[in-house]
């Protein structure tokens, strides 16, 4: 089984319904090239533009059920095709940095908001999510597990450490930064310490403080027929806009996870006690 993810590195538009129009002809594309699943960047629906004071995210701010994000269940049912779509969601006391996933039939498969929000910057007027997720997601070639995390959520091992241990198989991590070499190392741990791919979407460049570079880790470190490693990036975009789409090869992963030493294979979480203490 071959999963193919197209990740949308758009430069915004600006206005919701603009975000829209462009957001949906992406995903027009993503399905003319192929692909399974199409991921947007981190908050499509305002391009990353956060509200400057947390009374403001009543303007800015959209809904889980509104048209808005509704629209892109319709279109995943429309063309068969998984749709990832990214948004300031309205909530109390502040918004959230939320995805929602929508399957080839237009169901909500996975709805997840950023646990670890850059409350140190711009993103002080959000809420943080309450934990992470994983869903089943029925594609035309096949089921794929698979969970969410956002951005900042990338420097915090436990998060894709605990997506794995709900039996994640593929992250989708929507993204809004400068991707370089710390970032990527950090993406590219998460995939060799869990066995499992990772799939980052970003803005390009042109966008403020972001510079494209979405990449594909597929997780899988070396090959017991092969003498030496592999690269497990099977996809790094450039810096410009454009649809990148990467190949993940599921039975190729399924086999290295049921034959290889890391993920929950060896871990001993009975001396992992300090990490569930608050203070």
């Amino acid at each position: 089984m071959r999963l193919n993810i197209a990740l949308l590195q758009l430069l915004p538009e600006a206005g919701l319904d603009r975000q829209l129009k462009k957001g949906a002809a992406a995903c027009l594309a993503a399905k003319r090239m192929g692909a399974d699943i199409a991921l947007f960047p981190e908050m499509w629906s305002s391009g990353y533009v956060l509200p400057r004071e947390s009374g403001d995210a009543d303007v800015s701010a959209v809904g889980a059920g509104s048209e808005f994000v509704r629209a892109f269940g319709r279109l995943a049912l429309e063309l068969r095709m998984a749709v990832g779509i990214t948004f300031l969601e309205r909530h109390e006391p502040g918004p959230l940095n939320s995805l929602i996933l929508f399957d080839r039939h237009g169901e909500e498969r996975l709805h997840y908001s950023k646990v670890h929000t850059c409350a140190f910057d711009a993103e002080k007027v959000l809420s943080p999510g309450d934990g992470f997720r994983v869903a089943d997601l029925d594609t035309d070639r096949g089921t794929v597990r698979v969970g969410a995390m956002i951005c900042f959520d990338r420097e915090f091992p436990e998060s894709a450490r605990i997506l794995m241990l709900k039996g994640a198989e593929v992250i989708l991590a929507p993204n809004a930064c400068p991707m370089e070499i710390n970032r990527l190392s950090a993406l590219r741990t998460r995939a060799y310490e869990n066995m499992l791919a990772v799939a980052t979407c970003n803005y390009p460049k042109g966008h403020p403080d972001c510079n494209g570079r979405s990449t594909v880790f597929d997780g899988v470190a070396w090959l017991r027929d092969e003498p030496d490693v592999r690269d497990m990036c099977i996809l790094e975009a450039p810096e410009e806009e454009g649809i990148y789409v990467a190949r993940i090869d599921m039975d190729m992963l399924r086999d290295y996870r049921e034959h290889e030493v890391m993920g929950n294979k060896y871990r001993h979480p009975d001396r992992y006690g300090i990490l569930s203490q608050t203070e």
